[in-house]
Parts: structure tokens; sequence; C-alpha cells
């Protein structure tokens, strides 16, 4: 855990508190989980219809991990143990250059936990991180519904992100499934190509046995080269419909024009993945989940005066740091005070009739409600919240 005072001008002094990220060994669940969670997780649905949305939710804090949803988002772009997305500018043509966006979209598929959830971010919360030579900002642009907006770009000008998702959890009596809706771009500026990319859905089984896994298919494409990637995250078979591997990842990468199969993918994302090239019959290591998200460093305050008000870290710094200390009446008031502050600023743009505007993005909506997002800045700057290297 890493806490930190922050000043900000005409305001009180607030305390940054910054948590680990999440990685294959899931480290701060593991620390709070209760002996009695599933009994408590289920008692929390007693009363839920199935079919309701869950996007408005509200946890008690001893379900929730000490991080925003927004943290979540970001870490899958900030903390990684190797460097995957400088790589993806690195390719030498456009075969290769696909195979690393998809490595890369494989690398922010982070292990899930049983039991716990972030918090809801408030509206206009940001978190802004930087990495190495990169620069990532995110903002909570709508509220309901709940979408976030991410921007990242690189030093060097190879490589951008840009991505608006909009989660949408649902309740189907013994399971709770998480749509997440929007896209998340790539952008390799030197080649002039964009990379679309989807998100699997994360899905909550209560009954029989309570489990939590990432399903459902994702799409890579890149209308640049022609070439694009279906995945499909999935359980491995198993002998009678008993058992069977949750985290498997099978694919294949194509031509987009003739539908020509180029490679085969398949393995598991929380281990290895591997790339076949169908013409040659060569296999290699497309993935390894071991050296890109085990042992991640904590995010650190390197400029206390440059930390905004709206950060992540500071807006849920108190109950963070009550749940750290598994102090859970400090914890429930702290978080009840965001979320009154958050409904009692939104009462009062109402009542002067004001519309809420982003500070970092522009944002639509369709007719069929799917939300655009689209930066006003060309790049992000430097972040006062650093990831040691």
């Amino acid at each position: 855990m890493m806490m930190m005072q922050v000043e900000t001008e005409g305001e009180a002094t607030c305390t940054a508190v910054l948590t680990p990220p999440l990685s294959l060994e899931g480290g701060l669940a593991a620390e709070l989980r209760p002996a009695n969670l599933v009994q408590r997780v289920l008692s929390l649905f007693r009363n839920v219809r199935p079919g309701s949305d869950l996007s408005h939710f509200q946890l008690p804090a001893t379900f929730n991990l000490p991080k925003s949803q927004l943290q979540l988002y970001g870490e899958t772009v900030y903390c990684a143990g190797e460097d995957l997305l400088s790589r993806c500018a690195r390719g030498k043509d456009g075969l290769d250059r696909l195979t690393s966006v998809v490595a890369w979209s494989i690398s922010t598929t982070r292990p899930p936990i049983f039991g716990f959830a972030p918090y809801n971010p408030v509206l206009g919360e940001t978190h802004h991180v930087s990495a190495g030579p990169f620069n990532v900002l995110l903002e909570q642009v709508s509220h309901r519904p709940p979408v976030s907006a991410l921007h990242a770009t690189d030093n060097n000008g190879n490589v951008e992100l840009v991505w608006c998702q909009h989660p949408v959890p649902k309740f189907y009596g013994t399971s709770i499934e998480a749509t997440v809706k929007g896209k998340r771009q790539v952008k390799l500026l030197k080649f002039n190509e964009t990379y679309e990319v989807d998100c699997p859905n994360l899905l909550i089984r209560l009954l029989p046995a309570p489990s939590v896994e990432w399903s459902g298919n994702v799409r890579v494409v890149c209308k640049d080269t022609g070439l694009e990637a279906e995945l499909s995250y999935c359980r491995s078979r198993s002998f009678l419909g008993i058992g069977g591997d949750p985290r498997c990842v099978k694919g294949r990468i194509l031509d987009s024009g003739s539908g020509d199969v180029v490679c085969e993918i398949n393995g598991h994302w929380d281990r290895t993945v591997s790339l076949k090239d169908v013409k040659t019959g060569k296999v290699s290591v497309l993935y390894d989940a071991t050296r890109a998200v085990a042992n991640l460093s904590t995010p650190v305050v390197e400029n206390r005066k440059g930390v905004s008000p709206s950060e992540s870290a500071v807006v849920w710094g108190e109950v963070n740091d009550a749940i750290l200390k598994k102090d859970w009446e400090k914890a429930r008031q702290a978080k009840r005070r965001v979320e009154d502050t958050a409904r009692k600023l939104a009462k009062e743009r109402n009542e002067r009739g004001e519309l809420w505007m982003p500070k970092h993005f522009a944002l639509s909506q369709d007719k069929n409600g799917s939300w655009e997002c689209w930066p006003l800045e060309s790049s992000v700057p430097p972040a006062p919240i650093v990831v040691p290297s």
C-alpha cells in the first residue's frame, strides 16, 4: 500500500492511497477474503430479480476491492511486466503487428476475483499514471449509464490508445454476466494503422459452484492491413461435463478479404498462448502471462502537488485506507460520504439546469445506446503518479 498527503489549492489536505495491481497471484483479495464469503455473496442477491441490470447496484464496502474501476482499467495498460505495446509498434509487417496487438489484448485479461468488485467511479473522477514511455489518462464521462474513457500515448509518438467502455452487468438467478460494450482502439501512428479490439464478458457463477471467469468472443480487426483475429474465451472440455479449465483461449488469424486462415491460436490466458503458422506448421509462443502480469509494481506518487483532487486514489483514499485496515464501519461511512457528495453535486447541477461536460473527452451516444469518446488533447502529459521501473 502507498499513502501520500496531497495538498490541493483552496482545499483541505487529502490522502492518496494506492494499492497493488491485480496480478496472477490475486494479492489483496486473498488478504481481505472472509471465511464465509460464498454465503455472504449469495445473501446479497436474495431479493434481486432475474434479468435485473446491476449497473448501479451498491455493494457494501466489505465486498469492495480498495480501488476504483477506473484504476482497474488503467492497470491493464500501465502495469505490465514487459512492454507489449512498444512491441506492437516494432512489428516488421502487418501480421507481426497484428499478433503483437493480440498478445497485448490478452494481457489486459487479468484474473478476476470471486466476491470482490471495485468501486463504481463517480462522475468526473480521473486516473492519471505514467509507466516508462506511456502516459495514461482515464475519466468517468457518464454515471448513468457508467461510461469510462481512456487515452494513452507514448513519448515517442508511436502508439496511441483510445477507448470508451460501458459495462452492463445483469443478474440471471444463478449467475451474473457483465457485457463490456465499446471498442478499444490501438493506433500505431508510424504505420497509420488502427486496430479495434473487443473485450470478453465477465461471467460470475453463483450456483452450483461459485466461480468467476472471462467468456465470449473477441475480435481484433485492422482494416488498414486487411487482417483480423477471432478469439474465444471458453472453458475446456471435461469428462462428462464436469470440471474443465475456465481459462482457455482459442482462435485464429485470417485475411478479412479472402477468409483464409493464416494462423491458429491456442492456450490459456493465465499461462501461455501459442501461435501456429498454418502454412509452415511452425509453433511459437504468442503470449506468456508470467512475464506479462506477474509480480507487478504498485504505482507511487512522484509529484504530490500535481495530483488532482478528482484522482481515484484521492477520491477513494479514506475508503481504501479503512478497507486495508479492515475497519468496516469507517469504510462504510467514508464510502457513503463519497457517494452522497456525488449525488449532491448532481442535484445542484440539475437545479441550476447545468449540463455536466467531461474535462478531457468529447462524447456521443447513438440511437442504439453505443458510446464514443474522443480525447480533447492529442497527447497525454506525464503524470504525477508513476509506476516504478
